[in-house]
């Protein structure tokens, strides 16, 4: 027996990306014939594609936890390593994406729509990509990144133009099976129909889809029976057709307090205004009054059919049993289709791309102080900054440089300056839950960054002669820098944050 699943959590993890390789070329006569290793590859994505030979999601029910291939370590003599594969996860049309928290991600309708749920890790540069003019031999290479690893909750919603309503054995499963070629499981008892069952109806030139959903019963808005599973199907349905069983032996049962329950279940469910439009009580409603094949059901159906048509509903006497009314229901609804597929068409507006180009005085990166149970730390925040860290190889003195350098160059040093921090203070680089803590060195400008290339000084090109009073004030000013910086030093000293060798 086939299980139907319309709604599941996927874990899904992409791959890290291959470390690089710190790698000298070494030949005869060439020991030394400078740095040649290679990067690492990328890890590969995790992406969602809609597959119209997919119709239910049970295979991630059964198997929720989904992982991208790692990209492959680099080599010697200047080999890349090869990239992670992609990890394509195919979804029925009209699943929508949300993540934990309920926002929506994306809501793939259109057979192809991809959406990549976790992005692969960067691979790692070797040192041979590391090396330039000034670093001509590289002994470090970078780490690969880190896979995203996230949790999406996926929907699955029913494409259909038409939704079939109304109660339990009302006869929404047999209306399907002559209007359409589906073949749905037809039974007499409640919740025969499980799943949703979609039909393809031709009337005329127009063609469109009738989904036949779960029964309904009262307090299915709350949750009650199949009534969630039922709604939910209907979201994106355009005219929905009350079904009503007009041979009905229930008790306290009868044609307009049928129709009442379940308008009344429309207005309290809430739909997603992203996905549906408008809510299910203002669209297009059609009554069908079915099994109209038995006597006095006949007799109820005409008894009714002018009270329901005070109310401004179109009314139908139909019998999926004996074939009657099937004609006239089929091109009342094809032209309520037609007309709200040209209200949407209207209502469509050519999207526009949107450059935001980054801003002139955008860091990057955001310095935030903040107070923990252990004290004072700043906590440094950024895209860019975290891959840095997360690709450096702490055991590696000449890596760890290489990072400093980096980050002096982006500016973070200056930025915690200004937020207040000392030598000393903590410092966190990257997510809360997986951050990198330093305890800050800032750097020390010693006079060397005065020079120039080599054979050269750039003190030399100064040709203009200062006076004596000139002389005497820069003499003063250098005094007093150099007193503040042994002042400041030995401040630091005494609270703690410079200790003496062993």
């Amino acid at each position: 027996m086939t299980t139907f699943v319309d709604r599941v959590t996927l874990h899904v993890e992409a791959g890290k990306g291959g470390h690089g390789v710190a790698s000298v070329h070494r030949e005869k006569f060439k020991p030394l014939g400078g740095p040649d290793g290679g990067n690492g590859g990328h890890g590969g994505d995790v992406i969602l594609v809609v597959d119209d030979q997919v119709t239910t999601l049970l295979d991630y029910h059964r198997s929720p936890h989904r992982k991208a291939t790692n990209g492959a370590p680099g080599g010697g003599d200047e080999k890349n390593g090869a990239n992670g594969g992609d990890l394509v996860l195919p979804v029925p049309a009209g699943t929508v994406v949300t993540d934990v928290h309920g926002d929506v991600l994306a809501d793939l309708v259109t057979p192809g729509s991809r959406f990549v749920a976790a992005q692969g890790g960067r691979g790692g540069l070797g040192n041979k990509a590391l090396s330039s003019a000034r670093r001509k031999a590289p002994g470090f290479a970078l780490l690969g990144e880190p896979g995203q690893s996230t949790d999406v909750v996926l929907e699955l919603k029913s494409l259909a133009d038409v939704a079939l309503i109304g109660f339990p054995s009302a006869g929404k499963s047999s209306l399907v099976s002559v209007l359409s070629a589906a073949r749905p499981k037809i039974a007499d008892y409640p919740f025969t129909t499980l799943v949703p069952n979609l039909g393809v109806v031709t009337a005329g030139d127009a063609r469109y889809t009738v989904a036949d959903v779960p029964g309904l019963i009262p307090g299915a808005s709350e949750g009650r029976g199949l009534g969630l599973e039922f709604l939910r199907h209907v979201e994106r349905c355009s005219v929905l057709v009350h079904v009503i069983d007009c041979a009905t032996l229930d008790p306290g049962r009868d044609p307009m307090s049928d129709l009442d329950v379940i308008e009344a279940e429309l207005a309290a469910y809430v739909a997603d205004d992203t996905l549906g439009g408008k809510p299910l009580s203002e669209r297009t409603r059609i009554v069908v009054l079915n099994k109209s094949d038995v006597p006095d059901a006949l007799d109820l159906a005409e008894m009714v059919k002018a009270d329901l048509e005070e109310r401004g509903l179109e009314v139908f006497i139909v019998s999926a049993v004996a074939h009657t009314g099937l004609k006239e229901l089929t091109f009342a609804m094809a032209r309520h289709v037609q007309a709200a597929r040209a209200e949407i068409s209207i209502d469509i507006v050519p999207q526009r791309t949107i450059l935001r180009p980054k801003a002139v005085d955008d860091a990057g990166f955001v310095v935030r102080k903040e107070t923990t149970p252990d004290g004072e730390v700043f906590h440094v925040v950024g895209d860019k900054i975290t891959r840095w860290v997360f690709q450096t190889d702490f055991a590696n003195d000449e890596a760890v440089g290489y990072l400093a350098d980096r980050l002096n160059r982006a500016g973070v040093e200056e930025q915690l300056t200004k937020a207040g921090a000392v030598a000393g203070s903590a410092v966190l680089i990257g997510p809360e839950d997986n951050a990198v803590v330093f305890d800050w060195e800032p750097t020390i400008v010693g006079g060397a960054e005065l020079l120039g290339g080599r054979g050269t000084d750039l003190r030399f090109e100064d040709n203009s002669r200062r006076t004596t009073q000139e002389r005497r004030e820069q003499f003063h000013a250098r005094k007093d820098a150099q007193t503040e910086a042994r002042e400041g030093l030995w401040t630091e000293r005494q609270a703690g944050h410079w200790t003496e060798d062993d």
